[in-house]
């Protein structure tokens, strides 16, 4: 060979026109992965490695006598290869540069723009079922929300909405969209027989769970994996529907494509997950205070899984709760413990011992006791009660007694909620009683709040909230309030706070046990 070609930069072999390789450089040796010494004399199709097309040995099946150029992949080699055959005086040159790296950053460079596709159309689809799920008003039309926006679009092929039972770990299919075909069948029958599926497993774990290569999958059962191979579905995302611990169900996404879903939409897809459950947690409570009557369900509870139950123990104190805020996760509680030897502040820190309890304040302390603001973890019995679309009317705990009264809406299954703590705790149902709620006109409720009311605090509330003391911005001051009722700031604020006391008191039915010494009950 040339020592021009021996040291040229790319790869080059001398061929006779009836295909014998008479030579190669060291280039074309280095791509073709062999000792271009050893090649001389045999003909190309017993060496050059093969392609689908095997272009480069059917050029030679008849002498080349025109210029041929194309690209194709030699998957023993793992290669893309640029092959141009140019014949010339008896000599025909086969010219070869390997294509990989550009064929690479062509595919990593389509897949972006793949995912980038997929992740705009996803988002936009993810924003269209929040903005849904906002107007569903009861739980069939979240499950048919979801189904409809996710199952009939063209990026994936169907979806599902299954249903946690209440109490127990059965599913119920609840809703379903899109080209089922025969696999929603086989989740059907899967679900009657307690055959484990993925959606199954998002809902244990608590979070999205991807199954890429379904039909391969060995988790998945055989009869599912059949039926996606014969529907043509390559991957599945199941996502749970939760609210703060409670998980009430799950939603899962079927798609063609072995890889449709990335880390981005599995984390985006847990957005849905958490609105869903918001959403049927609302509808819970709506319903409870909808409803016309109410399930009064009163519980002894002695198990030292709950907090209270355990520092009212400990301590030998009574703490009646005042009030009970969900917040995801968490539940904020506000308290008032009934002292003896202990302080308010050595109750909060016992409570605070406690592994369910992520912190306390002592907000206030008094006579014979103080109020305390606990903010505890969601996973305990009141957390669990309250997950149900329960509100807690009274919890009292201590030496005496530890009793919680929480009211249902006669539309849950309150047996089995109430079936599902005393299994899961140490409880036992003391009553049970259905009875209608108390109804009063608006003049009856303004009637009563003003009666509760001073003429002082009447008066410095009529006017900060006509003076717009209490919109923000402000546009009056504490000062300029006080200056039109000819009265010092100090005093304004006391009647204000006094009067916002006694409201916000008959609006969350707290109970205001504390009077200091030397002033009136109405704080005037």
């Amino acid at each position: 060979m040339d020592d021009g070609f021996e040291h040229a930069p790319i790869g080059i072999l001398e061929v006779t026109p009836e295909g014998v390789v008479l030579g190669g450089n060291a280039a074309a040796g280095s791509v073709l992965g062999m000792d271009p010494d050893a090649i001389a004399g045999e003909p190309i199709d017993a060496f050059f490695p093969i392609s689908v097309e095997s272009r480069v040995p059917r050029a030679f099946e008849t002498p080349p006598d025109a210029e041929l150029s194309f690209e194709e992949y030699y998957p023993d080699l793992e290669r893309w290869l640029a092959v141009d055959i140019v014949p010339s005086d008896g000599t025909v040159y086969v010219y070869l540069r390997d294509e990989t790296d550009d064929h690479q950053r062509d595919q990593q460079l389509e897949s972006l723009r793949s995912d980038l596709r997929r992740l705009t159309i996803g988002n936009e689809l993810i924003a269209d079922v929040l903005g849904d799920l906002v107007e569903a008003s009861t739980r069939e039309e979240i499950a048919e929300t979801i189904c409809r926006q996710l199952g009939e679009t063209d990026i994936y092929e169907f979806a599902w909405v299954g249903e946690r039972a209440v109490g127990s770990e059965e599913i119920t299919l609840r809703a379903a969209a899109g080209t089922t075909g025969r696999t929603l069948d086989r989740i059907e029958d899967a679900l009657d027989s307690d055959v484990a599926l993925p959606e199954l497993r998002a809902i244990e774990r608590g979070e999205p769970t991807i199954v890429q290569s379904l039909s391969e999958e060995e988790s998945v059962p055989e009869a599912i994996r059949r039926a996606a191979f014969a529907d043509g579905l390559g991957s599945l995302l199941a996502v749970p529907l939760t609210y703060g611990s409670s998980v009430y169900g799950v939603v899962g996404v079927y798609a063609a494509d072995c890889k449709a879903f990335s880390e981005r939409e599995r984390e985006s897809f847990g957005t849905v997950g958490e609105m869903a459950g918001f959403a049927i947690n609302a509808t819970r409570n709506r319903s409870l205070l909808s409803a016309d009557r109410v399930v009064e369900l009163t519980l002894r509870l002695s198990d030292p899984a709950a907090p209270f139950v355990a520092t009212g123990a400990e301590t030998d104190t009574r703490i009646d709760m005042k009030g009970v805020i969900p917040q995801g996760k968490e539940l904020l509680c506000y308290v008032d413990a009934e002292t003896g030897e202990q302080s308010p502040d050595e109750i909060a820190a016992t409570l605070a011992d406690h592994q369910a309890i992520v912190e306390t304040r002592t907000v206030a302390e008094y006579d014979g006791g103080g109020s305390i603001e606990v903010r505890q973890r969601a996973e305990t019995p009141l957390g669990q009660l309250l997950s149900q679309g329960g509100i807690v009317r009274s919890a009292t705990f201590g030496p005496d007694e530890d009793r919680v009264v929480i009211e249902l809406p006669p539309s849950e299954d309150v047996r089995r909620i109430a079936d599902a703590i005393t299994r899961q705790y140490d409880a036992e149902v003391l009553a049970k009683r259905e009875r209608k709620r108390d109804e009063r006109t608006t003049g009856e409720v303004r009637d009563e709040l003003t009666d509760r009311l001073t003429d002082r605090q009447q008066e410095a509330l009529r006017t900060a909230f006509y003076a717009d003391y209490f919109e923000s911005p402000r546009e009056s001051s504490a000062a300029e309030v006080a200056d039109a009722l000819g009265i010092t700031g100090p005093t304004l604020l006391h009647h204000l706070r006094a009067g916002q006391r006694k409201l916000l008191a008959e609006l969350f039915e707290a109970t205001v046990r504390r009077v200091d010494p030397g002033r009136s009950s109405d704080g005037a």
